[in-house]
């Protein structure tokens, strides 16, 4: 894993000018620093906001921390991303985490019509991903290639609905996909997130699985979209195919959450239509030389970013930490892996790659959730932290 964690690698294109927020976890500390990212090394911002919530929540999170000589040097940027490898994180004196901290972590669901015909697939297979080619097939010849044109909640989505029920192939998943509501669901508990370099956790009982690569938004308890980053929405399609009501069974596992590297801030060099323009590559890599590659493209997205954040946040609906969420994915892996007919399912040992020019690249080693470290600093423990360091 030591290559995919190079500086190189790791950090946006156009690292210089970007305003990287992350978190370091430090044994001394027994707790997570608070950090902005730059290529020279990692500076303690504390200073300025002791968690990522309160920076983002600040009317000017970027000039908060624009001048780097204001914040003691934690270490070298290289050396605190190669502690991150899992199998060295915990020995570790300081390594990365997730960016994040007390923000609910959401995620909208089927937001690219790729990935929902897939959902509708797994619906009707029941989990068998046996089924899943023959039902795709057939799915296809009802409703050819005008579904990517069909804006969600507008009259031609409403008359494709009629279609569709008329001919017995109308879902729920349909219903969020171009329906008037977007599908908005707790992807997982605040602090529980991994970082890059950290294993991502499948249910030991899952035999079909998959990645999804995607923008993560970073947004502040007022509803202003502040940032992003990159994430790994692991999910278990043969516990979500079989009912949709095991939705949290299927996606909030030990590790089933990854986020980051870093949260890119929106300033001049970054903003959100830049994010509306990112193409996301993913690459998963077996231990038998098994690979597999693929793209997300967000300009095929069915719902805008602003609209998402309005379905999840709002006058209903407040965080007064603010939210990361996100933002669905187009990448849906058909190809046959363990036999013919299939499709692709993790196998652990796998490791994931999701990198996007403007964001960098986020990567896992893929485990079983029971044998990965479990998830034990909550808030309380980052209380506790906090107040030992006497920042708060």
């Amino acid at each position: 894993m030591k290559k995919h964690l190079a500086l190189s690698h790791t950090l946006p294109q156009d690292s210089s000018p970007a305003t990287l927020i992350g978190r370091v976890w430090s044994a001394d500390a027994a707790g997570p620093i608070l950090v902005r990212v730059t290529t020279e090394g990692v500076f303690d911002i504390s200073s300025a906001a002791v968690t990522c919530s309160e920076l983002l929540n600040m009317s000017d999170a970027v000039g908060a921390v624009a001048d780097i000589s204001r914040f003691p040097r934690l270490g070298d940027t290289r050396t605190i991303l190669l502690n991150s490898e899992w199998n060295q994180a915990e020995s570790a004196m300081l390594r990365f985490d997730s960016p994040c901290d007390l923000q609910a972590v959401k995620a909208s669901g089927v937001t690219f019509v790729a990935s929902m015909l897939e959902r509708v697939i797994e619906e009707q297979a029941q989990g068998d991903a046996g089924r899943a080619e023959a039902i795709r097939a057939s799915i296809a010849q009802v409703i050819g290639e005008n579904l990517p044109a069909v804006k969600p909640g507008s009259t031609d989505a409403q008359k494709l609905k009629a279609l569709l029920i008329s001919q017995d192939m109308w879902s729920q998943y349909l219903e969020v996909g171009i329906g008037p509501d977007a599908e908005i669901f707790t992807k997982a508990q605040p602090l529980s997130s991994v970082g890059t370099g950290s294993e991502v956790g499948i249910h030991p009982k899952s035999e079909w699985n998959n990645p999804e690569p995607e923008i993560v938004l970073a947004v502040n308890r007022a509803g202003r979209i502040v940032g992003a980053t990159l994430g790994n929405d692991v999910n278990l399609r043969d516990f979500e195919g079989r009912s949709a009501l095991l939705l949290g069974k299927a996606k909030d596992n030990n590790g089933s959450c990854a986020i980051g590297p870093f949260i890119r801030l929106f300033d001049d060099s970054f903003s959100l239509d830049d994010v509306r323009r990112c193409e996301l590559s993913v690459e998963v890599c077996g231990e038998e030389g098994f690979i597999l590659q693929g793209k997300s493209s967000m300009t095929m997205i069915s719902r805008d970013p602003e609209e998402l954040v309005e379905h999840a946040m709002g006058p209903v609906h407040q965080y007064p930490d603010g939210m990361m969420l996100f933002l669905g994915t187009m990448f849906s892996p058909t190809a046959d892996r363990l036999s013919p007919g299939q499709g692709f399912t993790h196998v652990v040992g796998d490791i994931v790659s999701i990198t996007t020019p403007m964001l960098g690249t986020l990567v896992n080693r893929v485990n079983h959730s029971d044998k990965i470290a479990p998830w034990t600093f909550g808030i309380a423990q980052l209380m506790r932290s906090l107040s030992g360091r006497r920042l708060i």
